[in-house]
């Protein structure tokens, strides 16, 4: 079997082809603002545009026509409203016009899936997922991904890209800062906002913003937004470990490129005896062939679509999924 998975969540637009269990193609092109943030109007537009032209780069490198697709898998949610419409249409458009059946994905469990997919689909561990729309700590229990914990306002990417905005960096921030991390030598004091097994960052972008306002040194700040941030999110994945007692920990997402997150992450699992994996960078961000590979997994336990169950879900949560290829 022969699927094309679409993800056009947020900023990225990006086609996977996959054979079986083999990735003959993952395609992006990226949609950057050049001032200020994400403007879902603009990135439709992006997307709109790129869409036949990246389509065809993709059945290109894949050597095949839109004949030999079997099954077709697009990102359904959650993320930005106009981008998953966009990417709707175009998916319903393709499977009515070739008659291929059409498989929605939600884009959290597809960064997890793709990441089980890489280290093994008989590992069971807690998921660190941080990326610009999400942050949460989730593991596989009693046949859904229970949310153990997760950001109660914005997510640690959007705090990053935020802040990056406010001193001057071009998006995307999360980069950035960790470049200008490397050289801070000061710890610049900032809330530590931890609830329960749930975190706050609203807060702490705003002390940030206020003391590079003013006039704290840039690289120090950097440095401390990532200690402090990414301190948070290893405390709640340590509890939710220790609460599971699961053998192994898995950081997947945009923000998991990040060396110092992966250092803390690693720290603990070291000091917990278990086994720690990071998605590869190619797989970790927005990318079409986690959408097509997850797409594989609910094709193959009957989870199609009619054309009526097509409608986009911006707020899909993850734990909302019944998860039937997992038998533990």
């Amino acid at each position: 079997m022969i699927t094309l998975g679409i993800e056009g969540t947020a900023h990225t637009l990006s086609f996977g082809i996959i054979q079986d269990e083999k990735i003959l193609v993952n395609i992006s092109d990226q949609y950057i603002p050049e001032t200020g943030g994400i403007h879902p109007r603009e990135a439709v537009e992006h997307h709109t545009k790129c869409f036949k032209p990246l389509l065809i780069e993709a059945l290109k490198k894949a050597n095949l026509s839109m004949k030999n697709i079997d099954l077709i898998a697009f990102s359904q949610g959650p993320g930005l409203g106009p981008c998953l419409r966009s990417v709707a249409v175009a998916a319903r458009s393709l499977s009515q016009l070739l008659s291929k059946d059409l498989v929605g994905v939600n884009h959290c469990l597809a960064h997890i899936e793709i990441g089980r997919k890489e280290i093994g689909n008989h590992i069971d561990p807690i998921v660190l997922y941080v990326s610009g729309g999400n942050s949460m700590v989730t593991g596989f229990e009693e046949g859904r991904y229970r949310i153990f914990g997760e950001t109660l306002d914005i997510p640690i990417g959007n705090l990053l890209d935020t802040f990056a905005r406010h001193v001057g960096l071009q998006h995307p921030g999360g980069p950035k800062v960790e470049k200008l991390a490397k050289n801070g030598k000061n710890f610049i004091k900032l809330p530590y906002v931890v609830k329960g097994m749930d975190l706050s960052y609203s807060g702490l972008l705003t002390a940030a913003n206020n003391k590079f306002t003013e006039g704290a040194n840039l690289n120090d700040l950097c440095y401390s937004l990532q200690e402090v941030t990414f301190s948070m999110l290893t405390e709640i994945t340590e509890r939710a470990l220790a609460h599971t007692e699961k053998d192994s920990i898995l950081l997947t997402g945009g923000v998991a490129a990040n060396k110092r997150l992966q250092e803390m992450l690693k720290s603990i699992s070291e000091e917990h005896n278990v086994n720690f994996y990071v998605v590869s960078p190619k797989l970790a961000g927005d990318n079409g062939a986690m959408i097509a590979w997850t797409g594989i997994l609910q094709y193959q336990h009957g989870m199609k679509l009619n054309l009526a169950e097509t409608k986009i879900k911006a707020k899909w949560r993850l734990d909302e999924i019944e998860i039937p290829w997992i038998t533990k």
